[in-house]
């Protein structure tokens, strides 16, 4: 019986991804380690490994399909002694597994449309369907006929009728209307966009936020910034650099602020893992500097720039994405001054970072110039006070403003 490839799950909350590139052609004998595939996720483009071996014989899901979900049957993998005649004649894979629908095959006559209707229909003759597709079709009121399969031979599958039947009711939703007579065309969302979407409204929806704001006075920071640059050979330090030690090490004293919510209990990390915001193409992703108090600030430098780098490029592994029990957002290189960021769910804080620029400041009752960056917490109300949330500021404000702390 042949071998069914799966579309795999690139972490524990993805449910769907996009094929995007076929890196075998049905014939081909694979072994396990092989690349065979490149799928998209909503944070980056991985290489799929073979994890059996055979031939191909038959590729299900083509090139650049967009949202293929987790454990879709993506293609067949003959076994020893299997022929691929034997594929067509039992027509064995629903590619609807996890459905638990029966194989058998229905196969009705299509109504004859061409001479009420000048848009062609997607099928002629006999359609092939399995018995969970007719089915949502009738409860739908959907006619097979109007319903493109992507089974083997066209044979209409459960997710066909369910993409049929939700494109029906979006055709009912009603459309914003747009001002006037102004042009404009639509840009479908991007795998990436759609998830960014999906997690920042239910951040708003079922987080309670709230901010506080801090000024810090970076000039000694960035007087010791030239200093070790003009030593290290092998990193340039940059001033984001010494704000994520900065915040690991304030994480690291004050853990009440290093915390998740959950529906009954606490969280409390105990180790630091710092998500970093990269603007990438199409949105941003967020990955992880892993136990970054522990970690120098060369080591923090270099790190984030090999990140930031597989980032950009759409290279970046699950695992250095996954997690972290805070983020940092940086717009001070944009001009930005000051801004809120939203919370990156499940996390419970985010530090939105603006530009350092010249400000004037009272010290000792004179007035004085100082480059001044302003940080603001946006956290979780329902498991961190203001008392922790104001304590975590203070503690990284004197970090940042004694910076020869960082380099003990």
């Amino acid at each position: 019986m042949s071998i069914q490839i799966l579309m795999p799950a690139a972490s524990p909350t993805m449910e769907e991804g996009t094929l995007v590139n076929w890196l075998i052609k049905e014939g081909d004998k694979i072994s396990p380690g092989d690349i065979i595939v490149e799928i998209e996720t909503d944070k980056s483009l991985l290489e799929v490994e073979a994890l059996d071996e055979g031939i191909v014989g038959r590729i299900l899901v083509p090139d650049g399909t967009e949202e293929v979900k987790v454990n879709t049957v993506i293609a067949l993998l003959l076994e020893d002694g299997e022929d691929i005649s034997q594929l067509d004649s039992t027509d064995s894979v629903e590619n609807e597994s996890s459905d638990s629908e029966t194989t058998d095959t229905a196969t009705i006559e299509a109504p004859n449309t061409a001479s009420s209707s000048s848009k062609a229909s997607p099928h002629s003759g006999r359609i092939k369907s399995s018995p969970a597709a007719r089915h949502v079709a009738a409860d739908a009121g959907l006619d097979l006929a109007t319903i493109t399969g992507t089974g083997p031979n066209g044979r209409i599958l459960k997710k066909d009728a369910l993409s049929a039947v939700e494109k029906q009711q979006s055709t009912k939703t009603i459309e914003p209307a747009t001002p006037g007579d102004i042009p404009f065309e639509k840009q479908n969302l991007s795998g990436m966009r759609k998830v960014i979407a999906q997690r920042l409204q239910q951040s708003k929806q079922t987080i309670p936020h709230f901010y506080l704001s801090v000024d810090i006075d970076i000039d000694e920071l960035i007087e010791l910034q030239v200093k070790l640059n003009r030593r290290l050979k092998n990193c340039k330090l940059t001033v984001n650099d010494f704000i994520i030690r900065a915040a690991a090490l304030a994480l690291e004293e004050v853990p009440d602020a290093n915390v998740q919510y959950s529906d009954r209990s606490i969280i409390r990390f105990q180790r630091v893992d710092i998500s970093i915001a990269v603007a990438v193409k199409g949105g941003l992703v967020t990955p992880v500097i892993r136990n970054a108090a522990g970690k120098r600030l060369p080591e923090i430098s270099n790190e984030m720039q090999s990140l930031a780098e597989k980032a950009r490029a759409g290279r970046l592994s699950p695992e250095e994405y996954q997690g972290g029990s805070f983020t940092i957002s940086n717009l001070g290189m944009y001009g930005i001054r000051q801004f809120d960021a939203v919370i990156n769910p499940p996390q419970a804080g985010i530090l939105a970072i603006g530009r350092g620029e010249q400000r004037p400041i009272v010290i000792d009752g004179k007035l004085s110039i100082a480059t001044v960056m302003t940080v603001t917490l946006s956290a979780d109300h329902r498991i961190i006070d203001g008392t922790i949330g104001a304590d975590l500021l203070t503690t990284m404000k004197n970090y940042l403003e004694e910076p020869n702390l960082l380099v003990i």
